[in-house]
Protein backbone atom coordinates (compact mmCIF):
# COMPACT_ATOMS: atom_id res chain seq x y z
CA UNK A 1 0.00 0.00 0.00
CA UNK A 2 1.31 3.63 -0.66
CA UNK A 3 0.16 6.52 1.30
CA UNK A 4 0.30 9.76 -0.87
CA UNK A 5 2.46 12.23 1.48
CA UNK A 6 2.21 15.97 0.01
CA UNK A 7 5.39 17.76 -0.30
CA UNK A 8 5.94 20.86 1.75
CA UNK A 9 7.02 23.30 -0.62
CA UNK A 10 10.67 24.73 0.89
CA UNK A 11 10.88 27.65 2.96
CA UNK A 12 11.97 30.92 1.11
CA UNK A 13 15.46 32.17 1.58
CA UNK A 14 15.87 34.97 4.42
CA UNK A 15 15.91 37.76 2.58
CA UNK A 16 20.22 38.87 2.36
CA UNK A 17 20.75 41.72 4.81
CA UNK A 18 22.76 44.63 3.56
CA UNK A 19 25.10 46.71 5.08
CA UNK A 20 24.29 50.53 4.91
CA UNK A 21 26.62 53.01 4.15
CA UNK A 22 27.36 54.15 7.52
CA UNK A 23 28.37 51.01 8.75
CA UNK A 24 30.71 50.15 5.68
CA UNK A 25 32.35 53.14 6.21
CA UNK A 26 32.93 52.72 9.93
CA UNK A 27 34.43 49.29 9.16
CA UNK A 28 36.68 50.56 6.14
CA UNK A 29 37.79 53.11 8.12
CA UNK A 30 40.26 51.90 10.25
CA UNK A 31 41.33 49.71 7.50
CA UNK A 32 44.49 49.85 5.43
CA UNK A 33 43.09 51.70 2.27
CA UNK A 34 44.77 54.75 0.49
CA UNK A 35 42.86 57.30 2.24
CA UNK A 36 43.53 56.10 5.70
CA UNK A 37 47.33 55.30 5.02
CA UNK A 38 47.87 58.74 3.61
CA UNK A 39 46.35 60.58 6.30
CA UNK A 40 48.08 58.48 8.96
CA UNK A 41 51.45 59.06 7.06
CA UNK A 42 50.80 62.84 7.29
CA UNK A 43 50.24 62.66 10.91
CA UNK A 44 53.16 60.30 12.00
CA UNK A 45 55.21 62.61 10.65
CA UNK A 46 53.77 65.74 12.11
CA UNK A 47 54.73 63.85 15.73
CA UNK A 48 58.02 63.04 14.37
CA UNK A 49 58.72 66.76 13.17
CA UNK A 50 57.16 67.91 16.84
CA UNK A 51 60.03 65.64 18.61
CA UNK A 52 62.50 66.89 16.23
CA UNK A 53 61.54 70.49 17.30
CA UNK A 54 61.83 69.89 20.83
CA UNK A 55 65.44 68.57 20.11
CA UNK A 56 66.54 71.35 18.08
CA UNK A 57 65.58 74.00 20.31
CA UNK A 58 67.80 74.57 23.45
CA UNK A 59 65.98 76.48 25.32
CA UNK A 60 63.09 73.92 25.34
CA UNK A 61 65.62 71.15 25.98
CA UNK A 62 67.29 73.08 28.83
CA UNK A 63 63.94 72.11 30.59
CA UNK A 64 64.18 68.65 30.51
CA UNK A 65 67.22 68.59 33.09
CA UNK A 66 65.16 69.00 35.93
CA UNK A 67 62.23 67.04 34.31
CA UNK A 68 61.59 64.84 37.44
CA UNK A 69 61.57 67.74 40.06
CA UNK A 70 59.12 70.25 38.04
CA UNK A 71 57.90 68.36 34.47
CA UNK A 72 55.53 70.92 34.09
CA UNK A 73 58.21 73.13 32.67
CA UNK A 74 59.36 71.11 30.06
CA UNK A 75 56.00 70.03 28.56
CA UNK A 76 54.39 73.25 28.86
CA UNK A 77 57.70 74.90 26.85
CA UNK A 78 57.05 71.67 24.32
CA UNK A 79 53.63 72.51 23.87
CA UNK A 80 54.01 75.94 23.19
CA UNK A 81 56.82 75.63 21.07
CA UNK A 82 54.79 72.97 18.59
CA UNK A 83 51.69 74.33 18.72
CA UNK A 84 52.78 77.76 17.67
CA UNK A 85 55.00 76.17 15.34
CA UNK A 86 52.10 74.10 13.53
CA UNK A 87 49.63 77.11 13.79
CA UNK A 88 52.16 79.26 11.97
CA UNK A 89 52.54 76.24 9.63
CA UNK A 90 48.60 76.64 9.35
CA UNK A 91 48.42 80.43 8.97
CA UNK A 92 50.76 80.79 6.64
CA UNK A 93 49.91 77.95 3.90
CA UNK A 94 45.84 78.27 4.39
CA UNK A 95 44.14 81.56 6.19
CA UNK A 96 45.33 83.84 9.48
CA UNK A 97 41.89 84.34 11.41
CA UNK A 98 43.57 88.16 12.36
CA UNK A 99 43.96 88.61 8.48
CA UNK A 100 40.18 87.84 8.23
CA UNK A 101 39.05 89.75 11.18
CA UNK A 102 41.28 92.80 10.17
CA UNK A 103 39.78 92.60 6.84
CA UNK A 104 36.50 92.67 7.85
CA UNK A 105 36.63 95.09 10.64
CA UNK A 106 38.43 98.03 7.69
CA UNK A 107 41.91 97.50 9.35
CA UNK A 108 42.83 94.84 6.71
CA UNK A 109 42.60 93.98 3.26
CA UNK A 110 41.82 91.24 1.44
CA UNK A 111 44.86 90.72 -0.40
CA UNK A 112 46.49 90.14 3.08
CA UNK A 113 43.44 87.82 4.08
CA UNK A 114 44.21 85.42 1.15
CA UNK A 115 47.81 85.71 1.37
CA UNK A 116 48.81 82.33 2.55
CA UNK A 117 46.22 80.25 -0.19
CA UNK A 118 48.06 82.20 -2.74
CA UNK A 119 51.34 81.23 -1.95
CA UNK A 120 50.13 77.44 -1.34
CA UNK A 121 48.44 77.60 -5.01
CA UNK A 122 51.93 79.42 -6.21
CA UNK A 123 54.07 76.87 -4.92
CA UNK A 124 51.88 73.84 -6.26
CA UNK A 125 51.49 74.72 -9.40
CA UNK A 126 54.43 73.98 -11.32
CA UNK A 127 54.52 70.95 -9.12
CA UNK A 128 50.89 69.46 -10.80
CA UNK A 129 52.75 68.95 -13.95
CA UNK A 130 56.02 67.80 -13.14
CA UNK A 131 53.66 65.25 -10.90
CA UNK A 132 51.66 64.04 -13.85
CA UNK A 133 54.76 64.10 -16.00
CA UNK A 134 56.35 61.23 -13.82
CA UNK A 135 52.77 59.85 -12.90
CA UNK A 136 51.80 58.87 -16.61
CA UNK A 137 55.01 57.43 -17.29
CA UNK A 138 54.93 55.29 -14.30
CA UNK A 139 51.71 54.24 -15.25
CA UNK A 140 53.40 53.26 -18.64
CA UNK A 141 56.22 50.91 -16.78
CA UNK A 142 58.77 54.22 -17.21
CA UNK A 143 60.64 56.07 -14.41
CA UNK A 144 60.94 59.67 -15.65
CA UNK A 145 63.85 61.13 -13.43
CA UNK A 146 64.07 63.57 -16.32
CA UNK A 147 61.05 65.94 -15.07
CA UNK A 148 64.20 68.62 -13.88
CA UNK A 149 65.72 69.05 -17.59
CA UNK A 150 62.19 68.67 -19.55
CA UNK A 151 61.01 71.36 -17.21
CA UNK A 152 64.17 73.56 -17.61
CA UNK A 153 63.97 73.12 -21.11
CA UNK A 154 60.64 74.24 -20.80
CA UNK A 155 61.49 77.44 -18.88
CA UNK A 156 63.91 78.41 -21.80
CA UNK A 157 61.91 77.93 -24.60
CA UNK A 158 58.67 79.48 -22.44
CA UNK A 159 61.16 82.27 -21.89
CA UNK A 160 62.64 83.09 -25.13
CA UNK A 161 59.20 83.10 -27.02
CA UNK A 162 57.99 85.32 -24.13
CA UNK A 163 60.70 88.26 -24.91
CA UNK A 164 61.45 87.62 -28.09
CA UNK A 165 58.44 87.37 -29.82
CA UNK A 166 56.09 90.73 -30.12
CA UNK A 167 52.24 89.14 -30.50
CA UNK A 168 49.02 90.52 -29.46
CA UNK A 169 48.34 89.90 -25.59
CA UNK A 170 46.52 86.09 -25.57
CA UNK A 171 48.04 85.02 -28.94
CA UNK A 172 51.37 85.60 -26.85
CA UNK A 173 51.08 83.84 -23.94
CA UNK A 174 49.32 80.59 -25.94
CA UNK A 175 52.52 80.53 -28.23
CA UNK A 176 54.76 80.56 -25.32
CA UNK A 177 53.17 77.90 -23.52
CA UNK A 178 53.20 75.66 -26.48
CA UNK A 179 56.74 76.68 -26.73
CA UNK A 180 57.70 75.01 -23.14
CA UNK A 181 55.73 72.18 -24.11
CA UNK A 182 56.87 71.52 -27.23
CA UNK A 183 60.67 72.17 -25.67
CA UNK A 184 60.01 69.52 -22.72
CA UNK A 185 58.43 67.12 -25.38
CA UNK A 186 61.38 66.97 -27.40
CA UNK A 187 63.71 66.35 -24.32
CA UNK A 188 61.41 63.68 -23.55
CA UNK A 189 61.34 62.04 -26.92
CA UNK A 190 65.24 61.66 -26.88
CA UNK A 191 65.06 58.98 -23.45
CA UNK A 192 61.87 57.85 -25.27
CA UNK A 193 63.28 56.49 -28.78
CA UNK A 194 66.50 55.47 -27.01
CA UNK A 195 64.87 53.24 -24.55
CA UNK A 196 62.71 51.77 -27.85
CA UNK A 197 65.62 51.20 -30.11
CA UNK A 198 67.89 50.32 -28.34
CA UNK A 199 66.44 49.32 -24.67
CA UNK A 200 68.80 52.42 -22.69
CA UNK A 201 67.18 52.66 -19.24
CA UNK A 202 64.92 55.49 -19.03
CA UNK A 203 66.67 56.61 -15.19
CA UNK A 204 70.31 56.91 -16.83
CA UNK A 205 69.11 58.77 -19.51
CA UNK A 206 67.23 61.48 -18.16
CA UNK A 207 69.53 62.00 -15.44
CA UNK A 208 72.14 62.53 -17.98
CA UNK A 209 69.56 64.90 -19.65
CA UNK A 210 69.12 66.81 -16.25
CA UNK A 211 72.30 67.70 -16.64
CA UNK A 212 72.41 68.52 -20.00
CA UNK A 213 69.31 71.12 -19.40
CA UNK A 214 71.00 72.63 -16.50
CA UNK A 215 74.10 73.14 -18.16
CA UNK A 216 72.67 74.57 -21.72
CA UNK A 217 70.38 77.11 -19.50
CA UNK A 218 73.44 78.39 -17.44
CA UNK A 219 75.80 78.99 -20.96
CA UNK A 220 72.45 80.51 -23.11
CA UNK A 221 72.17 82.76 -20.26
CA UNK A 222 75.26 84.39 -20.84
CA UNK A 223 74.88 84.74 -24.87
CA UNK A 224 74.20 88.08 -26.39
CA UNK A 225 70.85 88.39 -27.19
CA UNK A 226 69.43 86.45 -24.23
CA UNK A 227 71.56 88.38 -21.39
CA UNK A 228 69.63 90.80 -20.51
CA UNK A 229 72.18 93.95 -21.84
CA UNK A 230 71.83 96.47 -18.38
CA UNK A 231 73.02 93.28 -16.56
CA UNK A 232 76.22 92.53 -15.72
CA UNK A 233 75.48 88.65 -14.33
CA UNK A 234 73.25 85.62 -15.64
CA UNK A 235 70.05 87.14 -16.17
CA UNK A 236 68.15 87.18 -18.86
CA UNK A 237 65.77 89.60 -20.61
CA UNK A 238 62.46 90.39 -18.75
CA UNK A 239 59.48 88.41 -20.44
CA UNK A 240 56.90 90.63 -22.32
CA UNK A 241 54.05 91.40 -20.37
CA UNK A 242 51.70 89.92 -23.31
CA UNK A 243 53.43 86.72 -22.61
CA UNK A 244 52.45 86.84 -18.66
CA UNK A 245 49.84 84.55 -17.13
CA UNK A 246 46.71 86.96 -15.67
CA UNK A 247 47.36 87.01 -11.68
CA UNK A 248 45.38 88.56 -8.91
CA UNK A 249 46.33 91.99 -7.73
CA UNK A 250 49.91 91.94 -6.06
CA UNK A 251 51.04 91.50 -3.21
CA UNK A 252 49.15 87.88 -4.23
CA UNK A 253 51.24 86.36 -6.88
CA UNK A 254 48.78 83.29 -7.68
CA UNK A 255 47.86 83.20 -11.25
CA UNK A 256 45.84 81.60 -14.02
CA UNK A 257 48.28 78.72 -13.89
CA UNK A 258 46.42 76.69 -10.91
CA UNK A 259 43.29 76.96 -13.16
CA UNK A 260 45.57 75.03 -16.33
CA UNK A 261 46.58 72.86 -13.99
CA UNK A 262 43.30 71.26 -13.06
CA UNK A 263 42.31 71.28 -16.52
CA UNK A 264 45.02 69.47 -17.53
CA UNK A 265 44.74 66.86 -14.66
CA UNK A 266 41.46 66.30 -15.71
CA UNK A 267 42.50 65.93 -19.39
CA UNK A 268 45.51 63.57 -17.80
CA UNK A 269 43.11 61.45 -15.87
CA UNK A 270 40.92 61.25 -19.53
CA UNK A 271 43.90 59.97 -21.01
CA UNK A 272 44.83 57.55 -18.94
CA UNK A 273 41.13 55.83 -17.87
CA UNK A 274 39.48 56.38 -20.79
CA UNK A 275 41.35 56.78 -24.52
CA UNK A 276 42.72 53.92 -26.47
CA UNK A 277 46.10 55.39 -26.29
CA UNK A 278 45.54 55.41 -22.17
CA UNK A 279 44.63 51.43 -22.64
CA UNK A 280 47.91 50.85 -24.40
CA UNK A 281 49.92 52.65 -21.80
CA UNK A 282 48.59 50.40 -18.52
CA UNK A 283 48.58 47.58 -20.88
CA UNK A 284 52.43 47.97 -21.42
CA UNK A 285 52.62 49.07 -18.43
CA UNK A 286 51.81 45.71 -16.39
CA UNK A 287 53.11 43.44 -19.14
CA UNK A 288 55.41 44.63 -21.82
CA UNK A 289 55.43 40.68 -23.48
CA UNK A 290 51.58 40.38 -23.06
CA UNK A 291 50.98 44.03 -24.81
CA UNK A 292 53.26 42.79 -27.86
CA UNK A 293 51.87 39.87 -28.48
CA UNK A 294 48.36 41.46 -28.24
CA UNK A 295 49.46 43.46 -31.34
CA UNK A 296 50.34 46.60 -29.28
CA UNK A 297 53.97 49.05 -30.42
CA UNK A 298 55.91 48.80 -27.15
CA UNK A 299 58.34 50.44 -28.83
CA UNK A 300 56.00 53.18 -30.34
CA UNK A 301 54.10 53.74 -26.96
CA UNK A 302 57.40 53.98 -24.79
CA UNK A 303 58.01 56.93 -27.10
CA UNK A 304 55.11 58.72 -27.12
CA UNK A 305 55.05 58.17 -23.43
CA UNK A 306 57.98 60.12 -23.17
CA UNK A 307 57.22 62.70 -24.95
CA UNK A 308 53.77 63.20 -23.26
CA UNK A 309 55.91 63.13 -20.01
CA UNK A 310 57.90 65.48 -21.17
CA UNK A 311 55.68 68.21 -22.87
CA UNK A 312 53.97 68.25 -19.00
CA UNK A 313 56.94 68.80 -17.24
CA UNK A 314 57.80 71.18 -20.15
CA UNK A 315 54.85 73.25 -19.95
CA UNK A 316 54.96 73.00 -16.18
CA UNK A 317 58.49 74.98 -16.46
CA UNK A 318 57.07 77.44 -19.18
CA UNK A 319 54.43 77.93 -16.15
CA UNK A 320 57.21 78.89 -13.92
CA UNK A 321 58.90 81.45 -15.69
CA UNK A 322 55.77 83.07 -16.82
CA UNK A 323 53.74 83.37 -14.15
CA UNK A 324 56.23 83.36 -11.96
CA UNK A 325 59.85 84.09 -12.62
CA UNK A 326 59.56 86.90 -15.57
CA UNK A 327 62.79 85.75 -16.60
CA UNK A 328 65.67 83.26 -16.83
CA UNK A 329 68.10 82.92 -13.84
CA UNK A 330 70.35 79.55 -13.28
CA UNK A 331 67.75 78.58 -10.57
CA UNK A 332 64.44 79.78 -12.83
CA UNK A 333 63.32 76.17 -12.39
CA UNK A 334 64.32 75.44 -8.84
CA UNK A 335 63.81 71.65 -7.92
CA UNK A 336 60.24 71.18 -9.31
CA UNK A 337 61.45 68.82 -11.73
CA UNK A 338 62.94 66.71 -8.05
CA UNK A 339 60.10 67.57 -6.08
CA UNK A 340 57.29 66.72 -9.13
CA UNK A 341 58.57 63.18 -8.35
CA UNK A 342 57.75 63.38 -4.60
CA UNK A 343 54.27 64.72 -5.44
CA UNK A 344 53.65 61.57 -7.73
CA UNK A 345 54.74 59.22 -5.30
CA UNK A 346 52.42 61.40 -2.46
CA UNK A 347 49.50 61.35 -4.78
CA UNK A 348 50.06 57.68 -5.70
CA UNK A 349 50.58 57.76 -9.60
CA UNK A 350 46.75 59.09 -9.88
CA UNK A 351 46.16 62.25 -11.38
CA UNK A 352 43.45 63.92 -9.00
CA UNK A 353 45.68 62.07 -5.92
CA UNK A 354 48.83 64.09 -7.69
CA UNK A 355 47.17 66.90 -8.16
CA UNK A 356 46.52 67.13 -4.54
CA UNK A 357 49.78 66.15 -3.16
CA UNK A 358 50.69 68.54 -4.67
CA UNK A 359 49.12 71.40 -3.08
CA UNK A 360 49.59 69.58 0.30
CA UNK A 361 53.44 69.85 -0.56
CA UNK A 362 52.61 74.09 -1.61
CA UNK A 363 51.26 74.02 1.54
CA UNK A 364 54.31 72.86 3.56
CA UNK A 365 56.45 75.21 1.64
CA UNK A 366 54.18 78.13 2.03
CA UNK A 367 53.80 77.33 5.78
CA UNK A 368 57.40 76.69 6.18
CA UNK A 369 58.49 80.17 5.87
CA UNK A 370 56.64 81.49 8.53
CA UNK A 371 57.89 79.08 10.84
CA UNK A 372 60.98 80.19 10.15
CA UNK A 373 60.27 83.79 10.43
CA UNK A 374 57.84 83.75 13.54
CA UNK A 375 59.11 81.25 15.48
CA UNK A 376 62.68 80.07 14.15
CA UNK A 377 62.05 76.82 13.60
CA UNK A 378 64.54 76.14 10.38
CA UNK A 379 63.04 75.35 7.14
CA UNK A 380 65.38 72.18 6.60
CA UNK A 381 62.80 70.71 8.90
CA UNK A 382 59.78 71.49 6.69
CA UNK A 383 61.79 69.47 4.07
CA UNK A 384 62.10 66.42 6.80
CA UNK A 385 58.73 66.58 7.46
CA UNK A 386 58.03 66.28 3.84
CA UNK A 387 60.70 63.28 3.20
CA UNK A 388 59.13 61.39 6.08
CA UNK A 389 55.57 62.03 4.47
CA UNK A 390 57.07 60.31 1.54
CA UNK A 391 58.74 57.72 3.71
CA UNK A 392 55.65 56.87 5.60
CA UNK A 393 53.06 56.58 2.35
CA UNK A 394 56.21 54.27 0.13
CA UNK A 395 55.88 51.78 3.14
CA UNK A 396 52.44 51.52 3.57
CA UNK A 397 53.25 47.98 5.88
CA UNK A 398 54.91 50.36 8.22
CA UNK A 399 52.01 52.12 8.76
CA UNK A 400 49.77 48.77 9.08
CA UNK A 401 51.81 47.39 11.44
CA UNK A 402 52.63 50.29 13.67
CA UNK A 403 48.60 51.23 13.62
CA UNK A 404 47.23 47.78 13.54
CA UNK A 405 44.98 48.58 10.28
CA UNK A 406 42.76 46.00 9.31
CA UNK A 407 43.40 44.55 5.15
CA UNK A 408 40.97 46.92 3.48
CA UNK A 409 38.12 44.79 2.21
CA UNK A 410 37.08 45.25 -1.45
CA UNK A 411 33.55 45.79 -1.30
CA UNK A 412 31.23 48.43 -1.82
CA UNK A 413 32.70 51.73 -0.26
CA UNK A 414 35.91 49.76 0.45
CA UNK A 415 36.83 48.98 -2.99
CA UNK A 416 36.86 52.42 -4.04
CA UNK A 417 38.45 53.93 -1.36
CA UNK A 418 41.27 51.15 -1.71
CA UNK A 419 41.79 52.03 -5.19
CA UNK A 420 43.47 55.39 -4.75
CA UNK A 421 41.90 59.15 -4.59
Amino acid sequence: MTTDVEEKPAAPAPPEKRDSFLSVFLRNLWSANTVTVTVLSIFLALVIGAVLMVVSDSEVLSKFSYFTARPGDALNASWDLISHAYADLWKGAVFDPAAFQAWFNGTGTWQAAFGPISETLTYATPLVFTGLSVAIAFRGGLFNIGGQGQAIIGCVLGAVAGFAFSLPAGLHLIVALLFGAIGGALWGFLPGLLKARTGAHEVITTIMLNYTAALFLGWLILQNGIRDPQRSDAISKTIKSTAELPALPAPLRVHLGIVLAVLVTAGVAWLINRSSFGFELRAVGVNPPAAKTAGMSVAKTYTLLMVVAGALAGLGGAIQVLGTADKLTGQVAGNIGFDGLLVALLGRNKPWGTLFAAILYGALRAGGNLMQVDVGVSLELVTVLQALIVIFIAAPALVKAIFHLRAARSARLGASMAKGW
